[in-house]
C-alpha cells in the first residue's frame, strides 16, 4: 500500500497548483491570494505552452456536463475511487509499475473530485458536488480532429487530468506483462491446491487403511476367542 504515497503527492501537487490559479482567501488564517482571472493566459515557453485559467463543471480536459449529470458524475468518481483502494490492497502481490499506474489514476480522481465536492462551497458559487473543475495546463499544437469537432490547440486540462491519463497509458502498455503475472500467479496457487488436495486424499486413504487394518485384527481375535471357547466346551 506504500504506492498510495504517489496518489497523495498528486492530490497535493493538483490543489496546490489549482489553489495558486484560483486563488483563495482564509481570513482566521490570515491568509490569501490573488490569483488568475478567468481566461487569462501567461506564457511559460512562447505561445506553445501557457498557463490559461478555465473551469468546467464536467470530466477531464473540458469535456461538459451539467445538471444531474453532474451530480451523478461526483457520486460516480466517488465509488470508483473507493473501488481502486480496494483493487490496490487486492493487487499487492502484483508488479510494481501496475499498482503505481492504479495509484496515479487514484491521486488524479481525488484531485477532481476535490473540485467537484468542495469548490462550489469554498467559492460560494455552489452547492456541495457541483463545484467546477480548476484547468490551467495549455498546449498549443496544430489544429486536430477528433469525432468531428475541431481543436485549435489541446484541450486545457490539469495536473490531476495528467495523472490519470498517464496511470492509463501504463496500463495500457504493459497489460500483457500484468497478465503474465497474474497467470503465473495463478498456476502457483493452483499449484498449491492441487498438491493440497493430494495430500489430503492420501492421509484419507492411509487412515481408511488403517482403520481396515484394525476391524480386520478386530475380527480374528473374536475368532481366536469363540475356538478357544469351543475347545474348553469339548474337553469338558
Amino acid at each position: 500500500m506504500r504506492v498510495l504515497y504517489i496518489s497523495f503527492v498528486v492530490v497535493v501537487l493538483d490543489q496546490i497548483s489549482k489553489l495558486w490559479v484560483k486563488g483563495f482567501n482564509i481570513p482566521f488564517l490570515n491568509l490569501s491570494h490573488k490569483g488568475m482571472d478567468y481566461g487569462q493566459s501567461i506564457n511559460v515557453w512562447g505561445d506553445l505552452i501557457k498557463f490559461t485559467f478555465v473551469e468546467n463543471p464536467g470530466m477531464a480536459f473540458g469535456i461538459d456536463v451539467s445538471g444531474y449529470s453532474k451530480l451523478f458524475l461526483s457520486l460516480f468518481s466517488f465509488i470508483v475511487s473507493i473501488g481502486i483502494v480496494f483493487y490496490i490492497y487486492k493487487s499487492r502481490e502484483q508488479k510494481l509499475l501496475f499498482r503505481i499506474a492504479l495509484a496515479l489514476i487514484l491521486g488524479g480522481a481525488i484531485g477532481n473530485l476535490i473540485d467537484r465536492f468542495f469548490y462550489g462551497i469554498f467559492y460560494d458559487y455552489a452547492p456541495l458536488l457541483y463545484g467546477r473543475v480548476v484547468d490551467f495546463l495549455h498546449f498549443n499544437a496544430l489544429g486536430f480532429t477528433v469525432f468531428g469537432k475541431t481543436f485549435d490547440s489541446f484541450p486545457i486540462f490539469n495536473i490531476a487530468d495528467s495523472s490519470v491519463t498517464i496511470g492509463v497509458f501504463i496500463l495500457l502498455i504493459f497489460h500483457k506483462s500484468f497478465e503474465e503475472k497474474k497467470n503465473e500467479k495463478d498456476i502457483i496457487e493452483s499449484s498449491e491446491d492441487t498438491n493440497g488436495n493430494s495430500y489430503l486424499k492420501r492421509e484419507a486413504n492411509d487412515n481408511k487403511v488403517e482403520g481396515t487394518k484394525d476391524s480386520n485384527n478386530e475380527v480374528k481375535m473374536k475368532d481366536g476367542d469363540n475356538i478357544r471357547e469351543d475347545n474348553k466346551d469339548n474337553y469338558k
